[in-house]
């Protein structure tokens, strides 16, 4: 199977929606020192792609189709590309501060847990990961784990809404929400496929 031009088309989509978080993201780059920007910017393409990885999840038929690859291989590129940068994001800014509290959560208060919510959504991300790499292990109950991801993507965007410097920029913080709220719509109509696809079988 061959890479359709719907495929061509996404894939440039999402190129361009990648320049665009690169040119907004630089517009606003100045005079910040250099490891703050590495964070700043695995951060901004770790929350990009695992967003993607997340709104193709309701379209395997689609999807395999459509880029002449089985769909886990299309879903684990853009995953393994979130999974890196999101690693790297926590990582830098442990490096910045000189600290590893960046890794530990904070429930001192309700505002202080919400501020850096990236802490519990670190955490759940691994989790939500191992789930999917010991699927074959665990089948009856991985799909539950690895659901966090959706939790991880709340947690991260509200995070960003509150601290996160990038989000200052309005352009930025359009497209991360409206990524958000297709990532939420994606998992309704995972699961109203599921529905139909269940309420098919007992018909039969």
């Amino acid at each position: 199977m061959v890479l359709k031009r719907e495929g061509v088309i996404f894939l440039l989509g999402i190129a361009a929606l990648a320049a665009v978080v690169a040119v907004l993201f630089l517009a606003s780059a100045t005079n910040a020192e250099p490891v703050r920007l590495v964070v700043r910017f695995f951060g901004l393409y770790g929350y990009l792609f695992l967003s993607v990885a997340t709104l193709i999840t309701p379209f395997l038929k689609e999807v395999t189709q459509t880029f002449g690859k089985p769909f886990l291989k299309v879903h684990h590129s853009f995953s393994i590309m979130g999974i890196v940068f999101i690693t790297l994001h926590p990582v830098f800014n442990a490096i910045e501060r000189l600290s590893p509290s960046v890794f530990i959560p904070n429930f001192s208060s309700w505002d202080t847990f919400w501020r850096l919510a990236g802490r519990p959504a670190f955490i759940l991300f691994y989790i939500a990961v191992f789930a999917a790499v010991l699927r074959a292990k665990a089948p009856k109950y991985w799909r539950t784990f690895h659901a966090l991801m959706y939790v991880v993507l709340l947690f991260g965007i509200v995070h960003a809404n509150l601290i996160g410097t990038d989000f200052e920029n309005f352009g930025i913080m359009l497209i991360y929400n409206a990524l958000f709220a297709a990532a939420l719509a994606a998992f309704a109509l995972k699961r109203y496929r599921k529905h139909l696809m269940k309420k098919d079988a007992a018909v039969f």
